[in-house]
């Protein structure tokens, strides 16, 4: 994916699957890079179990809205997270997808499909629970939305105090979806 000033990104999966989490992150290394970053969460009675989502931008001009209406790129952890936002992706942009969880991607030949089993690699790696941040490495791999340092960074700052022991499967976890 060609670099921009701004990037438009949706991130949708499960509740419980750390899609905010996953979208702070990429805000946070945003931030970390003196840019432009808005993170929308989406809160409400799908955050256990039914699709849970959020919105980020990351530009180097101001942000009119934070609201995705048209993201350049999808991160799609399940089906009906893909279904639901496949269609809004502008032609030219990205989705990055669980294999694991999404069967089928659709017939869209004007985007980039990463298809890539997160869950699987996260858990036979021994970092259940993390396929949002493999799938986050994998985003960084395919179109460099930050530098590498800052992802790390945003790591170590986002993890909370209580979950300190967790910064370095989270790392982990980031490097694997680098490396997929």
């Amino acid at each position: 994916m060609a670099p921009t000033t701004k990037r438009d990104i949706i991130l949708a999966g499960f509740g419980g699957q750390g899609i905010l989490f996953a979208g702070k992150l990429i805000a946070y290394a945003g931030l970390l890079e003196g840019r432009e970053v808005s993170w929308l969460p989406s809160y409400g009675p799908e955050m256990r179990g039914g699709t849970a989502n959020c919105s980020v931008c990351l530009a180097d001009e101001p942000i009119g809205s934070p609201l995705v209406l048209a993201p350049h790129v999808l991160v799609a952890l399940n089906q009906p997270s893909f279904d639901k936002f496949a269609h809004d992706i502008v032609p030219g942009g990205l989705a990055v997808v669980d294999s694991s969880l999404v069967r089928q991607t659709g017939e869209r030949t004007d985007i980039a499909l990463h298809a890539f089993p997160a869950t699987k690699l996260a858990e036979e790696a021994g970092l259940k629970g993390l396929a949002n941040v493999v799938s986050v490495g994998k985003l960084f791999a395919e179109t460099g939305f930050c530098r590498e340092e800052s992802l790390f960074v945003a790591v170590e700052k986002c993890v909370s105090a209580a979950k300190a022991a967790l910064i370095e499967d989270n790392k982990k976890a980031l490097k694997l979806g680098m490396g997929s």
